[in-house]
């Protein structure tokens, strides 16, 4: 099993897909295009802080990455809470932005938070350019990660204590 800072052997990811990968039965690469044919889309319409730009209002629309992650088969026992709170995904983009979540934010279980994996952004699709994360509860723009390019799920190993 990988781990999120690993080094890894390289794989190849053209622009417009990303790479699902982690402690999952359903490893594979996505195409923006697959996002919007084999997940239903969801619209939100947000306003985020950008360091760089000021306010940010836009709207987004695409599949739940719970959605999208829990059809990648994560190693967890679904049934049983505590085995999925255990769990991370790590997204990152083309630019060499990512971010952390937890399992916990998008279940619906805990946080049932509507995080999606936009494919389109003010009506415009995404495909030449890949996936961008929006995490519509967030003041801050740092978590919309764009060009995604790869989403790692996996479990949080805490080193035991000596």
């Amino acid at each position: 099993m990988s781990r999120p800072g690993t080094p890894t052997r390289a794989m190849p990811v053209r622009t417009g897909t990303l790479a699902v990968r982690g402690d999952i039965g359903r490893p594979g690469t996505l195409t923006v295009a697959d996002l919007r044919e084999r997940w239903e889309q969801h619209e939100s319409a947000v306003v985020f802080d950008c360091a760089t730009n000021g306010p940010q209002h836009h709207t987004f629309s695409g599949p739940l990455l719970r959605e999208v992650a829990g059809d990648a088969l994560p190693a967890f026992d679904a049934r049983r809470r505590k085995d999925r709170s255990r769990f991370v995904l790590a997204v990152t983009g083309g630019d060499g932005h990512h971010t952390v979540l937890a399992w916990a934010e998008i279940d619906a279980d805990f946080g049932d938070a509507p995080i999606l994996l936009a494919t389109r952004l003010d009506g415009r699709e995404l495909d030449a350019v890949g996936s961008q994360l929006v995490v519509p509860s967030d003041r801050c723009g740092a978590r919309y990660i764009s060009a995604i390019r790869s989403i790692w799920i996996g479990a949080c190993r805490v080193p035991a204590e000596s």
